[in-house]
């Protein structure tokens, strides 16, 4: 954690939670990201990045609630509520090949393995997703996302984020996969399996995660999930000192901590 009194800005982010539904209830498409990586590095999360300065700035066809219906739900601006759709469609994309656009309004791709060549332009940065999905003739389904929820990295922290969450169903005939530089392993497992590795110390969750897959295990089926009707409030953990511990404090933070395994294998400890 750095020690700097002024905090470092927020960078914009989505993050998409992927969900399918199987014998043993809804489960979630989760990633072991790669230690080489900035932020974030051995962490297990859900895919999503930063948002380009090309996201939402171009035409882009579009499928379901408009901007200002998300600038609503997301409590920010139309333009701002736009780029961060597309860069939850662009980075489900890029990091797991499932494509959240089709043809026409009302249809979505069946198989994405057509697309395997614009998806690594897309993640080198060599094409925006604007230019892919009108060269592609494809629509972007904005009604195959949610809204969920909304973090914001620590003051204390020398790389931050206001990372978007959304949820969305994988769409029938797709495929997700581990085909990106940045996952070392990908995982299908229910929220309840997913905290379950956590606690054995098997696979580690930061607090945003954490919290998502909690939220998670208490639904039945993907549809219960995608029509639950959320009410998105900004959380940004604050350092606080308890018994002369520095801890991070944020909903259920008790829940958090008691149930984690090993301290010592969050890199830039959650306490100091």
């Amino acid at each position: 954690m750095s020690d700097k009194t002024e905090a470092v800005p927020t960078k914009d982010a989505s993050t998409v939670m992927l969900v399918r539904d199987s014998a043993a209830g809804p489960e979630v498409f989760l990633q072991r990201r790669v230690g080489a990586m900035a932020f974030a590095a051995g962490m297990t999360v859900f895919p999503g990045g930063g948002v380009d300065p090309s996201d939402g700035t171009a035409d882009i066809a579009w499928a379901g609630p408009e901007p200002a219906w998300w600038a609503e739900r997301f409590g920010t601006t139309e333009e701002r509520a736009k780029a961060l759709v597309c860069a939850a469609v662009r980075e489900t994309f890029e990091e797991c090949g499932v494509l959240l656009a089709g043809p026409i309004a009302g249809t979505v791709v069946s198989d994405t393995t057509e697309y395997r060549t614009a998806r690594g332009q897309l993640e080198r940065r060599e094409l925006s997703l604007a230019a892919f999905l009108a060269e592609a003739n494809l629509v972007l389904r904005a009604d195959l996302l949610r809204p969920w929820a909304n973090w914001i990295t620590p003051v204390v922290e020398q790389r931050r984020y206001d990372t978007h969450f959304f949820v969305a169903v994988l769409p029938a005939g797709q495929l997700a996969d581990g085909a990106t530089t940045e996952a070392a392993e990908v995982q299908w497992r229910t929220p309840a399996q997913a905290l379950d590795r956590w606690r054995a110390g098997e696979d580690i969750l930061l607090p945003p995660t954490w919290a998502q897959l909690d939220a998670l295990s208490r639904f039945g089926s993907t549809a219960d999930i995608f029509a639950a009707d959320v009410v998105i409030d900004p959380i940004m953990p604050v350092l606080t000192q308890v018994d002369g511990a520095h801890v991070l404090s944020f909903p259920d933070n008790t829940r958090y901590f008691a149930d984690l395994p090993d301290q010592s294998k969050l890199r830039g400890s959650l306490r100091k």
